[in-house]
């Protein structure tokens, strides 16, 4: 249980929030202040900023839990390796995906009474689903945009997303999530658009100076989390063998726990993004 709050806790110290920071710059120069590139960083950022803070709440809920005896489900399994919108929804948020499943969408009829009901359906669970998390358009718009996006791959596209190559069918995925994120992050729909085409090639054009000084500056966190947030690390130390990775262990937590507590003095306080919905 300590070790599980261990990693956790290193996830939202160590990485969420500085990456988080680097988004919220980019976010400072305003709605379409900003070239392409620039764009792409910040919400390539906010990717892995939002799932580090909510998988490390989840691993600081499950080890809090196993301190007490208790089991809790895992809430995550490597969402960002998924190769669809459905495969990603099954990696991602579990609980609360289980819960619209078992409470809406089967009471509802799931897809038993024929598929323009079970679209009924599933567009129900995506609008609640996004007012779940709050009453705005952007919520409304980010539910219903995953909703769609999963009545195209199970009822239009079907089998036409198997013929397609393993990697590029994982990199489309990744650009439909990150554009789901900039409905989920922005704080209006006007900047949700405005932060939209400037992804796409808005007025800055594609890559201005404040892009190359993200790069610069930034480019270590983002990688080193676009590594932690694949199976990397466990494939690692799988290979080092079981009783090292035992020695490992006894020195390597103590010192992620102190590094984090050195964060939380030397940063300021910054609230897990989930303490809002």
């Amino acid at each position: 249980g300590v070790t599980r709050f261990t990693v956790g806790l290193a996830k939202k110290m160590l990485l969420a929030d500085p990456l988080g920071a680097v988004y919220s710059s980019v976010q400072s120069l305003g709605a379409g202040g900003f070239s392409a590139a620039t764009a792409w960083i910040g919400i390539v950022c906010f990717t892995l900023q939002i799932y580090f803070d909510f998988s490390g709440y989840s691993d600081m809920a499950i080890g809090l839990g196993g301190m007490f005896g208790f089991r809790f489900p895992e809430n995550f399994h490597y969402p960002y390796l998924a190769s669809s919108v459905t495969d990603f929804w099954r990696r991602w948020h579990i609980s609360l995906s289980t819960w619209f499943k078992e409470y809406v969408y089967i009471p509802l009829g799931g897809n038993r009474l024929g598929t323009l009901r079970a679209v009924r359906n599933l567009l129900a669970v995506w609008l609640l689903t996004g007012l779940w998390h709050g009453a705005s358009w952007n919520f409304v718009v980010w539910g219903l945009y995953y909703g769609v996006l999963l009545i195209l791959e199970k009822y239009v596209l079907g089998g036409a997303l198997s013929r397609i190559s393993g990697p590029v069918r994982h990199v489309l995925t990744m650009v439909l999530i990150m554009i789901g994120w900039v409905f989920f992050s922005a704080p209006t729909m006007h900047e949700a658009w405005a932060y939209l085409l400037a992804m796409f090639g808005g007025s800055a054009g594609v890559v201005d100076e404040y892009a190359q000084y993200l790069v610069s500056t930034s480019l270590p966190v983002i990688l080193i989390g676009a590594f932690c947030a694949a199976p990397f690390p466990q494939n690692v130390l799988r290979g080092i063998g079981a009783e090292r990775v035992e020695r490992l262990r006894v020195i390597a937590y103590p010192l992620l726990l102190l590094a984090c507590i050195i964060f939380m003095i030397s940063d300021t306080f910054h609230p897990f993004l989930y303490f809002r919905f």
